[in-house]
């Protein structure tokens, strides 16, 4: 009779991977977790019920066949457990690492709602693809055929990345535009090290390099090219470009220097972190060590935010949420992560100016709250309590307050382009096409701020749209 190698749970109890200790990690930029080992993953994996109607697929974005390719882990046939989770995800490394599997497919894990503990999903799915990488297991696209068709991307963020992989595997021709030095978007300068070590992403670009996708760094589109060439050269263009522009805070003093934003924040220590000379983070500007930083926000850029400046050297770092603990939009385990790193949290706070010592921001004006009736959002709004307000010490303010879309009619000079009343591009879901022909758009610059899982689900759902309008047996080549 074959051995049971699944439904451990009962016997094997939750067990993520080892944890640095926070004096160690906060030390430098590097990942915070270790690798599993082969039998740890294993074990961890074998702890799956195979339930017939798997919440942990359902919940997450894009439907990854994850009982399967955990049983594959627990009967030790990786290879098959990476071809698996390869053919829903274009980065499962990168979602084992960054997603908020505790809100996604491990907060609804079945065995974590009977009081088991969920299966460490995450983990899991970084070890499988980490392992194909290193025994070259991952290999660059090659198309069976290549075809007469060609497709521009504007943006090398998650979500065009995942396009351009689909469209590559296809054999469509791809060209990927992108503002920046380098691609990957966020995920190259908006999330720190400790979450996720560049490396990592640079050897996606790379591989998408080297299946024949071609790459146009520092091209703002609108400036450098324009978007009625792009479209001239190409069958069909893809916006990804994601939201890059703060929400601001308009308040007295908010002028003062040492108020800065969270992008740029992120993005300068991102970029020392690649031997970048960047001038703001050398003169100290976007450098916080030695000071006393607050850091304005509740969602996972401020925990990037806060953690950062840990080990940059703050002499303190505290986080200001209007809301309480459980009602912020942030991942917990970031949270604890960053409690365990020294940061301090002001829960039911909220700023209402700032003071300020001959131009310099010298402390954020507090405004204590409390939670009152549910809003529009189903969350306990915020209500002032008066005259308990107070100021809170600080040399460098970080505002990590979300993000919205940029003009975007204005930046392509398209006038024609829709978009909703939140200035995000109006798109059909599922395809991504918006009102101009040939014309698609994904991710962020859609939904508005979002996860990368889900920028690239649209990715990925958009180039299946694209391959079937334009891919027709004229098409191919001979």
């Amino acid at each position: 009779m074959a051995k049971q190698v699944m439904l451990k749970f009962v016997q094997v109890e939750r067990d993520m991977p080892e944890k640095r200790a926070a004096e160690m990690r906060k030390q430098d930029f590097n990942e915070i977790y270790a690798e599993y080992a082969d039998a740890k993953a294993k074990e961890q994996s074998a702890r799956c019920s195979q339930c017939g109607v798997p919440y942990c697929q359902n919940h997450c974005p894009l439907h990854n066949n994850i009982p399967d390719w955990l049983k594959l882990t627990a009967e030790g046939r990786l290879q098959e457990a990476y071809e698996v989770s390869q053919a829903t995800n274009t980065f499962p490394e990168i979602c084992g690492r960054i997603c908020p599997q505790d809100r996604l497919c491990e907060g609804n894990c079945v065995i974590e709602q009977s009081g088991h503990g969920t299966v460490t999903i995450g983990s899991v799915e970084k070890y499988i693809t980490d392992t194909a990488w290193e025994n070259g297991w991952v290999l660059p696209a090659k198309p069976a055929q290549e075809l007469h068709v060609s497709v521009g991307i504007i943006g090398a963020g998650p979500g065009g990345l995942a396009a351009a992989d689909v469209l590559r595997r296809a054999g469509v021709q791809v060209t990927v535009y992108d503002r920046y030095d380098r691609a990957g978007g966020l995920l190259t300068y908006g999330i720190p090290g400790f979450k996720l070590e560049k490396d990592v992403v640079m050897r996606r670009i790379d591989q998408l390099k080297a299946s024949g996708v071609h790459f146009v760094q520092n091209c703002n589109v609108g400036e450098s090219i324009g978007f009625d060439e792009l479209r001239e050269q190409h069958d069909a263009i893809i916006i990804a470009t994601g939201v890059y522009k703060s929400r601001d805070l308009a308040m007295p003093g908010s002028g003062a220097q040492g108020i800065e934003r969270a992008i740029d924040f992120l993005t300068a220590s991102n970029r020392k972190s690649f031997g970048d000379d960047v001038e703001e983070f050398d003169t100290g500007r976007l450098n916080a060590e030695g000071k006393r930083v607050v850091v304005i926000g509740g969602g996972d850029t401020a925990m990037d935010c806060v953690r950062t400046s840990i080990r940059q050297g703050a002499a303190s770092v505290k986080c200001l949420y209007r809301r309480d603990r459980d009602n912020m939009p942030g991942s917990q385990r970031e949270v604890q992560n960053a409690e365990e790193e020294g940061v301090v949290f002001e829960w039911l706070s909220a700023p209402k100016g700032f003071t300020e010592a001959d131009g310099q921001v010298s402390g954020v004006m507090v405004q204590k709250m409390r939670l009152g009736q549910p809003d529009t959002s189903g969350r306990r709004a915020p209500e002032v309590i008066e005259g308990a307000d107070y100021v809170e010490d600080a040399d460098l303010v970080i505002k990590a307050l979300g993000f919205e879309p940029e003009d975007m009619r204005t930046l392509f000079g398209q006038p024609e382009l829709e978009v909703t009343r939140w200035g995000t591009i109006k798109a059909k879901f599922g395809s991504g096409e918006t009102s101009m022909p040939g014309v698609y758009a994904v991710g962020d610059i859609v939904r508005g701020a979002s996860l990368v899982v889900w920028a690239i689900r649209d990715g990925r759902d958009c180039a299946e749209a694209v391959l079937e309008k334009l891919t027709t047996p004229a098409m191919a080549a001979e």
